[in-house]
Order: structure tokens, then sequence, then C-alpha cells
């Protein structure tokens, strides 16, 4: 039987994300003060730092210069008298950070960490028949290395259920048994009473394929005693079940129901894959029995334009176009992913490392989760484990990213602690720790007069070939030695010099490069595809983020010394393959050749006013040439072109006339490098491979006058507030070639049952506000970020300086 999934839609779980107010936190009694800031209406997912005005200061890189705060949401909902003896509560899938949650006056619960998700019970704090308010604080201060965002950045759920009812992520389902012919599929449902008197239900369960047939079913009693949690296990066997790979993600869909007589008392639909892992050193990681490579990006939890607010749609495309420049894999840093990335992850066939915690016991920020780590650890890991167990996409867990302690048997045995717990709570994954060999011995080489001024992504960035030298050193080998040795995979940040010694000293060892520098994907990736040791290579970063400003620039020699994060205005990272806008930067294109999954060459452009100057590129840096064969210059202007291919050899023309040709494929870096004349016209590379076949590629200089032309990346979105729709601006000749030099202002005007969520582009220097309806372009492009209010049309008109352009978009 067939069923559509509209019939199970949940009843006891819908949106909590409308109706919500938010202004800055003051102190109780400067809320008597007339005179205070009014509050903002909002939807979650909500960021409460984006608005702020970013002000230049000492640290501010770390943040991209937006100050910290603390703020209040509040929120008016009617209980009604027929809810009286049911189960009322929220889930909070993550708040940003040190929340406090009140409902009526009365404080309910607390949550220190800002990843974790938790559930608010509000039965015993309501008023029925009346309106009640839930307020939720939050705070950000010198808590984050990073853009952190703050306040209710993920999505809230209302659950009202009946006395018996599903816990907090009540539904766990492991698949362990799998073969060509079958698959079991273990289902635990965990139920809870709030009541008095014991009770006993019955819970059914129906398995969905994904093409939506039932495939299998089951049912059984569960007695439910007072205030005590009683889960139901139930096995059920699926016959050739369809399995989740990267290339075909397979779901299946779990149903449940509880049951009491005639009475439906709760339901709950759940995905979920079958798939097997296997780690081994003679194949390394392997996928449904198929080695897999992990091409991996980094990413951080911010959304651009939108700040730290996970709605869905921005998950989702992400995933998307991380997905499309040729990764199969994500690694969050430094904390929990979303659950709404693990599910775009799940759908569109993306492998994730979860990652836990940034810092332990060490502090690496005044005010960060060091400081409630003791207290609230073993919580957090149960919290990210339960959200994680039912994703097929999520492979490994990470337990830290450069921990200062594993690099002693204190240390070490922290990461025990944490390595087991999850083992407790999920086997059926493996666990990794991004341990960079130098943090792991930092108060050593301190001890030994190493300059460590400006802290350890300073001396990384300063000290090049030293790095190696400690990495590979006695000293980092015997200290790291137990921490590796809870890990079912040696995570390394910045480690690839360990990469033979340790299949040497370590035959058993099986490594991943959990944090690597971007220029350096062509040297890692051709170690890894000779050693079935090495599984995987996680650049910093796939995806350009808020905060660590400038961290990737390219510096250069008359601009004096180099530091590690850049001056204000400075806001990204800028080093990703794709900058916030989801635009793709030419790393991303030469990555994709390196993987060998582009055959055509790439052409990046070096700006001619640098051809003279001494380039200083940090160790995050790739380089500032770009691809545009539009230029501000006179022709004879001397200028420096990038070829990226993986064949032997490319020839450059312009206009036509060959300027050369350069060795290039793995040999050569993948890189062909051309110092020739600037021609206003076109410019071409053709890759010849050894077979005498051929691919090309080209930039033209754009004719005419810029029109402005403006693009949704979809027209028909849900009338949801978690779905979005990106709006491309551009400024292109009739050919579609991009005018990048110089900027022009916008503005935009929504109308209709729409907001504009945000704007922006991918300059990393903006002083733009991403809240405003103007912006400028950067290299002929920008982007703002439609959210539906309700079902209808919406319009979205774009002013520039004499050009007016509208687009509409349907919600439904």
């Amino acid at each position: 039987m067939t069923k559509d999934l509209t019939e199970y839609r949940q009843p006891t779980r819908v949106s909590f994300n409308g109706g919500w107010s938010v202004r800055p936190k003051i102190g109780f009694f400067s809320e008597l003060r007339p005179g205070q800031t009014p509050p903002e209406s909002i939807c979650l997912p909500h960021d409460a730092l984006v608005a702020l005005a970013r002000i230049p200061s000492e640290n501010g890189s770390n943040t991209g210069y937006v100050p910290g705060g603390a703020f209040a949401y509040s929120k008016q909902f009617d209980v009604p008298p027929e809810w009286s003896g049911r189960h009322v509560a929220v889930d909070f899938e993550g708040v940003y950070r040190d929340a406090m949650v009140f409902v009526n006056d009365d404080f309910v619960t607390q949550r220190p960490y800002g990843y974790s998700g938790f559930r608010v019970d509000m039965t015993p704090h309501l008023r029925y028949g009346e309106q009640n308010v839930i307020r939720v604080e939050a705070r950000a201060h010198e808590d984050s290395r990073w853009y952190s965002g703050a306040g209710i950045y993920r999505d809230a759920w209302l659950i009202v259920a009946g006395d018996i009812h599903l816990d907090y992520a009540g539904v766990q389902i492991t698949t362990p048994d799998l073969d060509a012919d079958l698959g079991v599929a273990a289902v635990a449902t965990t139920l809870r009473n709030s009541g008095a008197r014991p009770r006993t239900v019955r819970v059914r369960v129906e398995i969905l394929d994904p093409a939506r047939a039932v495939v299998a079913h089951n049912e059984a009693p569960i007695t439910v005693l007072p205030a005590e949690p009683a889960v139901l296990r139930q096995r059920m066997t699926i016959e050739n079940p369809l399995l989740w790979d990267v290339n075909d993600p397979n779901l299946y869909t779990a149903v449940t129901r509880v049951i009491d007589g005639d009475d439906e008392l709760e339901l709950s639909t759940t995905a979920f894959g079958f798939r097997t892992l296997q780690l081994d050193t003679a194949h390394g990681l392997r996928l449904n029995g198929r080695t897999v490579k992990l091409r991996g990006a980094c990413i951080h939890h911010d959304n651009g334009p939108l700040g730290a607010a996970t709605i869905r749609r921005a998950e989702e495309r992400r995933i998307e176009l991380l997905k499309k420049a040729g990764f199969n894999a994500i690694r969050s840093s430094h904390n929990p992913l979303s659950p709404a990335m693990l599910d775009a992850c799940d759908r569109l066939g993306l492998l994730v490392i979860d990652e836990a915690f940034d810092v332990w016991t060490e502090s690496k920020s005044s005010f960060d989760y060091s400081l409630r780590f003791a207290d609230w650890w073993e919580r957090d890991v149960e919290a990210m484990v339960l959200k994680d167990a039912n994703h097929p996409s999520v492979i490994m867990y990470s337990i830290g990213n450069e921990i200062p302690e594993t690099g002693n048997s204190l240390g070490a045995a922290w990461g025990r602690r944490i390595a087991e717990k999850i083992r407790e709570l999920d086997p059926t994954r493996f666990i990794t720790n991004g341990m960079n060999p130098m943090v792991s011995v930092i108060h050593r080489l301190a001890e030994a007069g190493r300059n460590m001024e400006g802290g350890v992504n300073s001396a990384m960035n300063q000290m090049g070939d030293m790095m190696k030298d400690i990495a590979t050193s006695d000293l980092v080998t015997a200290s790291t030695e137990e921490s590796f040795a809870v890990l079912d995979v040696a995570g390394l940040n910045y480690g690839e010099s360990r990469y033979e010694l340790d299949r040497e000293l370590f035959p058993n060892r099986l490594i991943v490069g959990t944090e690597t520098f971007p220029a350096k994907i062509n040297d890692n990736w051709a170690a890894i595809e000779r050693s079935p040791h090495l599984i995987g290579d996680f650049t910093w970063t796939g995806w350009d983020y808020l905060g660590e400003a400038g961290i990737g620039r390219v510096n250069y020699a008359d601009e004096g010394p180099q530091s590690f994060g850049a001056p204000f205005p400075w806001r990204t990272a800028w080093c990703g393959d794709i900058d916030i806008t989801g635009h793709r930067r030419p790393v991303s294109y030469f990555r994709e050749i390196v993987f060998g999954l582009r055959a055509k060459p790439y052409i990046a452009v070096h700006p001619p006013e640098n051809f003279t100057r001494e380039a200083r590129p940090t160790q995050w840096s790739f380089s500032d040439a770009a691809a545009t064969w539009d230029w501000d210059v006179a022709d004879g202007t001397p200028i420096r072109i990038e070829v990226y291919s993986g064949a032997p050899e490319v020839e450059l023309q312009i206009n036509g006339k060959s300027v050369g040709a350069r060795p290039a494929g793995p040999e050569n870096g993948f890189k062909a490098v051309f110092e020739t004349e600037f021609a206003v016209g076109e410019v071409t590379a053709i890759a010849r491979s050894a077979n005498g076949s051929h691919e090309s590629w080209s930039l033209s200089t754009p004719v005419g006058l810029p029109k402005l032309r403006v693009r949704a990346d979809r027209t028909v979105i849900e009338a949801s507030d978690g779905d979005l729709a990106y709006i491309e601006m551009s400024l292109e000749d009739d050919e579609g070639h991009i005018f990048t030099q110089g900027t022009q202002p916008f503005s935009v005007v929504v109308e209709g049952e729409g907001v504009l969520q945000g704007v922006g582009n991918g300059n990393p220097q903006s002083e733009d506000s991403f809240r405003s309806n103007r912006c400028n372009t950067y290299e002929g492009r920008a982007l703002a970020v439609l959210r539906p209010t309700g079902a209808g049309e919406i319009t979205v008109t774009v002013r520039g300086a004499d050009q007016t352009t509208a687009i509409t978009v349907m919600a439904l």
C-alpha cells in the first residue's frame, strides 16, 4: 500500500516559531524605568546580533567586529481549558547562549551550551483558559573565537500530548542486521507517563520505503509507570532494502503511533536509512562495502546574510551547493549541527562528522563553555547523540577541536570519558577528535621559548616549516599517543606532515585530515589516494563565514607586518571555497579538478594592479585571482593568469592568438601560470590530454552597458517559516558576461506575502548591513533573501541608479 505522508502530520508537534518579540535584556530594576527599547516582532529562527552595528575594537576580528549582547525573547500564547491534564512542552533546537527559560515569570530551566537541543516542560506553570507568556533570555559575550550570533537561532516546536507521551527524541532507529536480501529496522520507542497511575497502551509502527509503500509493520503493548521512562523495542524485517548512499540517498520512514483503545494519543514520523560502515587499514572507510575517500568541507554554523539563524532552506541550500562543488562530506566546526542541516544531508547524500566541542576544561575565550563543561558535558553529549541517532548521513562523532588537554594523560582521560559516553549511547558510529599537534604541546612550547605572541593561530600563520618540525617531533608523538588511542580515527588539524610517519609508527592508526590549509589540497589528496590509512581531507573552509576576519586574505609586502586577524571593516574569514552568498570562488574549481571531478580547465586572473607587488599570503590563503576578464586597464597592461587543469599541458590564447603552452596536471600542482598582457576580448585556456583530446574554457570582457539581472533560485516556495527564496542580482551584458569592476548600489523592496530577511554580497570587507534593504554589488553580484509570511504572491523589486527590475515568487 502506498501512502501520502500528509496523512502522517504530527498533531502533537507543531511549529512554535511565530509570534515572538525580542529586545535587549536589561536588569530587573532597570525594567521598571520608563523609556526602554520597545520589543521587535520576529519569527524564529532569529539571530539578535546580526542587526547590531559593527564596531572597530581591539579583538573584534574574532567576531567580525560584531559586539556581544544580552537579549530577552518573549511570546504570548493561548492555553485552552482542554489542555488541562495534558503534557505541554517546547522543544528548542538551540539557544545561543546561557539560555534561561521562564513561563509566566516562573523560572523553568536553563541550558548553558548554545548548540544543544532541549525540552522545556511547561505543564506545571500554565494558566488554563487564558494567555500565557514564555520568556527566553540569551547572551553572547567573549565566549567564541568566531561569530556565534545570539538568541533562539534554531527552530522551536510546541508539544501538546496526553499524559502518556513520547519522550524527547523518543523514537530511535538502528539497522543492526543488513545484507543484500534483508534488513532489520530496530525501533526503540521511549514513553513517559505524567499521570498518577500506571497505564498500558499500544505502540504501532509502520515502515514506509522511499516510494511510500508500507513494507513492514508491528504492534505491541507497553505499560508505562508514573515518572519513569519505558522503552519498547520492535524489530521489523524489510526485504531487499534500498541502501542509503551519497549517490542514492534512499530514505525510509517509520510512522509511530501511540494508541489507547480507539484513541490515537501521539503520532511521529522518523526518517532513517539502511547503510553499513566499516573501517580498517586495508580498505580505509567503507560505506556499503565500497571504499569512500572523504572529500570534506569544514563549515561554521552561520548563514552569511542571515547571521546565525538556521532557517531550514538556508541549511538545505548550503548542502546543495557544497555537494555541487564536489564535496561528499562536511565536518561541523566546532559544534553540533542543526537538525535542519542533518535532514538536508540525509536527503541530498552528504556524509557528516558532527563535532561536540571547541573547548573542554581549558578556555580559549574569556567566558566560553569551559566554565560550564565539567557540569554539563554529559548532558550535551547526550543531546548531540539523540539528535544524530536516526540520521544515516552521520558517520562519525568528533569529541573536540584543537583541545590543549590532549597532550597530557589527564586530558586523555577526559577524551576517554567523552568517547566512552558516546559509545554507550551509540555504538554504531566512529569517533575522532580534531587534534592540532602544536596545540597539544602548546604549553611546553611556551616553556621552551617558542614565540607564541598573538595566540596559536598567529603562531601557525608565522611558523611555516617550523609547524612541520613540531608536528613530527618525538614530543608530539609521545604526548598525543594516549589521546589518539581513545579514538577510532585519528583526526589531524594541519598535521599532514605526520601522515607517513604515523603509518610507520602506528600501523593500525587510521587518519583523517580534520582541518587542512586550502592551498595544500593537491599534495594532501595525492597522499590520501595512495594510502588506505588516510580516509579523507576536510578543508578550512568549504563555505566562508563571519568572524576570524581576513584569515584567508592575501597580504602584500608594502602593507606592513602580517597578523592573523584583519582590521576593521573586514568581517568574513575569506578562506571559503564558496563565499557567504553561495558563489563559488576559484579555489572551489581548483579543488574540483584535484578531486578528478572536472575535465574543463579553469582560468583565474590576478588583479593587474598587483602585478609587481610581493604577495604574502596567509596559511589559509589560496589566491586573490578572480575568474574575470573585465579589468579597468589599458590594453598591453602586464597581467598574471592562472590556469587550473588536470591535463598535462594547457595552452592560453587571447583573442585567438596563442600566448604559449605550459605544463599542468598533478606533476605541476594542477596549475600553469602565464605572465602576459591584457587585451579586451576573450581569453581561452585549452587543456590537452596525453591521448590528444582537449577541453577548453573562456572568459570574455563584457560589452556595452551593464544590465541588471534578477533571478530567484526558486519561483515557487512553501508558505512556511522554514522556506526562503534566494534572489540573485548581477550586472551583465547581453551574453551573460558579468561586469565585475566597481560597485553599484541597489535597493530591494518586498511586497505581498513575504519579508526581506537579509541582503548582502561576497565582499569580505563590506560595511553594508545585512538587515538593510540596500546593498552594493561585489564583483558584479549581490544577494537578497526573501522569507514568506503566508500563502500568496510576493513581488521583489530591485532598483539601481538607472534600472528597475521586478520578479514574482509564489508561496503555496
